[in-house]
């Protein structure tokens, strides 16, 4: 029987922010959804979603962005997780992550939120830390630049030459997470580029 996961990109709401490092995680779902040839829709969870499936035959998974703000993001992934009959350990969340170099993947399940606001919340609403997640690093700010300006600072132009390949291998990624597990996953993308 197919399982359902939740994969849930992380980002804010607005124009402004598209382009800006917060919000990687909802180019990654973009990225997931285009490679399907589906469209996000409205959903009752205060999100834009797109169900689907790795593979025809496969897990099925809802692709989400929440409506909310990055730091209240908590609500949307309950109310999805609820909706869908969805434990924890089936939240992919998909964020940025300061502590990661630009243009590296990490993967994980579970521990602290290193400071992300985000994750923090997500959390909070799940009752439990203990969710996979996508970190997509976006490296720390040069000089003094505040942690909270640079990532809502768009990226730079030689990020965004490689901007494309780094989200596809998260999207990657995410679907190796759902087809082949942690493992097998964080072998793949923890190696050296």
């Amino acid at each position: 029987m197919a399982t359902t996961w939740i994969v849930l990109g992380l980002g804010n709401p607005g124009a402004q922010y598209e382009k800006t490092r917060h919000n990687i995680g909802q180019l990654v779902i973009d990225e997931l959804v285009t490679r399907r040839s589906e469209k996000l829709r409205a959903h009752k969870a205060n999100a834009r979603v797109a169900e689907s499936w790795v593979r025809p035959g496969g897990d099925r998974f809802v692709l989400a962005k929440p409506n909310t703000f990055m730091n209240v993001s908590g609500g949307p992934a309950a109310a999805l997780a609820a909706f869908y009959g969805v434990t924890p350990d089936h939240v992919i969340v998909v964020h940025d992550e300061l502590d990661i170099p630009f243009d590296t993947i990490k993967l994980k399940v579970g521990g602290g939120h290193g400071g992300h606001n985000g994750v923090r919340d997500v959390a909070k609403a799940l009752g439990t830390p203990d969710f996979p997640r996508v970190r997509v690093g976006i490296g720390r700010p040069p000089g003094r630049m505040d942690a909270a300006d640079w990532v809502l600072d768009p990226f730079g132009t030689t990020e965004r030459s490689a901007l494309p390949s780094l989200v596809a291998d998260a999207a990657d990624a995410v679907e190796e997470l759902i087809e082949d597990g942690l493992v097998s996953a964080q072998q793949r993308h923890h190696a050296p580029r």
